[in-house]
């Protein structure tokens, strides 16, 4: 390297060195944050022991066990084992005589018989033996036996039905049943503890727990009227008609159904609240049958296309699409075409709400309902009839 060119780069070294001193001179007297180390406070603690936690923030709101609440609701709990007897209908060619010609009659002509056997769930509710459950637990079934968390069992009759709500009352004839205590499902909240009891996939007697996800669940096209209880407690197969009971071992709901895609738990499951239940098995044990009001109409939410044709302001009410000859709603003088907006002063834009509060009604009281018909009010005194039973 030539001599010249060494003494430039060396002093050029010495000059970015002297540069580097300056600077680190500068920061440290007039930017000293530069060199402040970072960090994040965090508000950490040791997990504390529930009563200093309890004393610094209040109750935290639920026990640590729930075994309590289970010994209280789980001996009512029973599985129900169902037996249906189907018919299979034998091949009609067994009739034919041409058949017969060639391979004799040592066919059985009679049809063939097969037992189906499935599993559910009940709650006794009562100690003269009723136990409310699903109707699709003991639909068609031949026969029904109840068997109690104690080992015994009893045969089982069916004292009413209702598909709309898929609830039933069967009655068994034991001696100091074990009865569950009925909660009030009205007083739900989104987040309260709740525990379902069942026998899923028929492993016998289990309990899962969760919380109430919503309440007042409607349009999942489960049942006719739909009023549930969603929770996050595991509902498996077998667990209809099982018990839904809150913390204090209190029935708050009749486990009914799941939403599920694998046929197994996916954290959503539906129970009918006890304000229901209770008011079908009321019924159910009175009449055999549950009785609600009736309108004889069909009806169809206001969209707000639909309240564009009709000149609403905004889509409320309920359309009247349909009105049933002699019906309660045709004899108070119904058309189609009328739009509801409310019932006995409480206005309604939902039709499942609406109908649920007919179907509430007794039948012969008489109701004053708003409507709506070319854009003039009117009043509608009508007197509800009693719906026709579900076949």
């Amino acid at each position: 390297m030539p001599e010249s060119l060494r003494k430039f780069s060396l002093h050029l070294a010495q000059g970015a060195f002297i540069g580097l001193i300056v600077a680190f001179i500068y920061l440290l007297l007039f930017q000293p944050h530069v060199f402040e180390r970072k960090s994040i406070s965090l508000n950490q603690q040791a997990r504390p022991t529930i009563a200093e936690f309890e004393q610094s923030n209040g109750p935290i709101g639920g026990p640590v066990s729930y075994a309590t609440a289970v010994d209280l609701a789980a001996p009512a709990v029973v599985n129900i084992h169902t037996t249906k007897i189907i018919r299979e209908r034998r091949n009609p060619m067994l009739d034919d005589p041409f058949f017969r010609r060639f391979f004799g009659n040592g066919f059985s002509s009679q049809p063939r018989q097969r037992a189906e056997n499935s599993l559910g769930s009940g709650v006794i509710v009562s100690a003269e033996g009723y136990v409310l459950t699903n109707n699709h637990v003991v639909e068609g079934a031949d026969e029904i036996l109840v068997a109690l968390a104690d080992g015994r069992t009893s045969k089982a009759t069916i004292i009413g039905r209702d598909p709309d709500t898929d609830l039933a009352a069967l009655k068994i004839h034991l001696d100091d049943l074990p009865v569950i205590t009925i909660g009030q499902s009205q007083t739900l909240a989104v987040g309260d503890v709740v525990l379902a009891i069942g026998n899923p996939f028929g492993v016998g007697q289990t309990v899962t727990m969760g919380i109430v996800s919503a309440t007042g669940r409607s349009g999942l096209h489960i049942t006719t009227f739909e009023n549930f209880i969603q929770t996050d407690a595991a509902i498996n197969p077998g667990n209809s008609g099982g018990a839904l009971i809150n913390a204090f071992g209190q029935l708050i709901g009749v486990n009914t159904a799941i939403f599920s895609k694998s046929g197994g738990s996916q954290g959503i499951g539906f129970a009918i609240p006890t304000s229901v239940a209770t008011k079908i098995l009321e019924d159910l044990i009175a009449n055999g049958h549950a009785i609600r009001g009736w309108l004889g109409i069909e009806i169809q939410d206001i969209t707000p296309r639909l309240a564009q044709s009709f000149n609403l302001n905004r889509p409320n009410g309920i359309l009247v699409a349909g009105v049933l000859e002699n019906g309660p709603a045709h004899l108070a003088g119904f058309r189609s075409g009328d739009i509801i907006v409310g019932i006995a002063g409480i206005n309604y834009s939902n039709g499942r709400d609406m109908m649920n509060k007919v179907a509430q009604t007794s039948p012969g009281t008489t109701l004053s309902i708003e409507v709506i018909r070319d854009r003039q009010a009117l009043q509608l005194n009508t007197a509800i009839g009693q719906r026709p039973q579900a076949n």
